[in-house]
């Protein structure tokens, strides 16, 4: 898998004061994955390698990967994104202030889009708390193990989860500002739209679990992302850059209501 040569290029040539270690958690993968995680971990002394295939998913992939791991500082990031230069050592600065820190994202770099400032992902979800992504976030080992790690029976939504859950028991939430990782987008219209209805059904479950603690769904911002996608339908013949963008927004609206049957919400 070339991506994950990129990645863990990136890791090794982190510069942090602390000792640390990088741990390749396969999950079960399908490709060459498994090699290029024994390879990087037979010529590097900071790379672990661990078959963590037992239990799918990624909660239950990054658990994994806790119970093994030896620091009480935990950095996680995706195997198909790059971590950026100092993103380590900004991780552990944010963790010196907060229990669960969440970094900032670059959707340009590998998107071949044009620079822009980063994008934060802890943003409020479904009107609630903050919340990091899995793909760039930090949490305190005690903290993380309090809580009982991720849900391991989320699919997707488990990241979001661990955050509420930490700042319901009363963690700190901070944001690492320094700690920026490119993410990779895959396009495609069929995949955009699979992506979407992925995060979408995660809606309706995260809703169903955090509702009694406040969670509310956007009724408002459902009826404006409808309406643009009834507004661009047309345009979609003509405008090939707007195809991806349209699906990834269909998709999530699809899942958002097919999670909402599933769960017996009302989560538009």
């Amino acid at each position: 898998m070339p991506w994950l040569e990129d990645q863990l290029r990136a890791l090794v040539d982190q510069e942090c004061t602390a000792e640390w270690e990088v741990l390749v958690v396969d999950n079960g993968s399908t490709d060459e994955s498994a090699t290029v995680g024994r390879g990087w971990a037979d010529r590097s002394v900071v790379v672990r390698w661990m078959d963590a295939s037992g239990i799918r998913g990624p909660g239950a992939a990054r658990n994994a990967g806790v119970r093994a791991a030896e620091g009480d500082l935990l950095a996680f990031c995706d195997a198909d994104d790059i971590v950026q230069p100092g993103w380590l050592s900004a991780v552990a600065s944010a963790l010196g202030e907060a229990d669960v820190a969440a970094g900032v994202f670059d959707f340009w770099s590998l998107n071949g889009r044009p620079a822009s400032t980063p994008r934060p992902a802890a943003t409020r979800q479904l009107g609630f708390l903050p919340a990091g992504l899995g793909a760039n976030l930090g949490v305190r080992r005690h903290a993380f193990e309090e809580v009982g790690g991720f849900a391991e029976e989320l699919s997707i939504g488990e990241d979001i989860d661990l955050c509420w859950r930490l700042q319901l028991r009363g963690f700190r939430f901070g944001v690492a500002s320094d700690a920026v990782v490119a993410k990779r987008e895959h396009p495609g219209f069929t995949r955009a739209f699979r992506h979407g209805t992925a995060y979408g059904l995660s809606g309706p479950v995260l809703y169903r679990r955090h509702r009694a603690d406040g969670a509310r769904p956007d009724l408002r911002g459902a009826a404006r992302s409808w309406l643009w996608l009834i507004a661009r339908a047309p345009l979609l013949l003509r405008r090939t850059d707007l195809r991806d963008q349209w699906a990834h927004a269909a998709g999530l609206r699809t899942g958002r209501l097919r999670g909402s049957l599933r769960e017996r919400v009302f989560f538009p």
